[in-house]
């Protein structure tokens, strides 16, 4: 089912604009993509956009809720859209390969600190860090 991006943004309260529809048709097929790869392909279904374009699309689209940043330790933020499924990440520390897994346990925030400061919680990240399957494999050639 197609998703009417431009029905989401007037109801977000944005300005339709190609780069923002853009952004939002790229990242529905493609997840977890950074900066770089959301230019590209912004630029090859927009035409044109510059860095900046980008980063203020992704900026807005952020702070209307529609997408959802993910900034692993030691790696640029990843984005991905914001569908409220309350999900955390699987990261290989190897190809950088991040995939989604349900949350531990429970309802959003899903894991409680021990003590929250007065802080009103509503959301726990957690990247679970290892290696992909791809990357566990052994290679080949050490082993003949």
């Amino acid at each position: 089912m197609e998703q009417n991006w431009a029905e989401a943004l007037h109801d977000a309260g944005l300005r339709v604009t190609a780069g923002r529809v853009a952004v939002l048709t790229e990242l529905s097929e493609r997840p977890h993509l950074g900066v770089g790869e959301i230019t590209d392909a912004v630029r090859s279904r927009a035409g044109t956009a510059s860095v900046q374009a980008v980063y203020d699309a992704l900026a807005a689209l952020h702070k209307a809720a529609l997408i959802r940043r993910v900034e692993p330790a030691g790696q640029p933020p990843r984005y991905e859209l914001q569908n409220g499924d309350n999900h955390h990440h699987l990261m290989c520390r190897s190809c950088g390969a991040m995939r989604d897994v349900a949350c531990s346990i429970g309802h959003s925030p899903c894991l409680s600190p021990s003590q929250t400061h007065g802080f009103v919680i509503d959301e726990a990240e957690v990247i679970y860090w290892g290696l992909c399957a791809q990357c566990n494999e052994p290679d080949e050639r050490t082993t003949t």
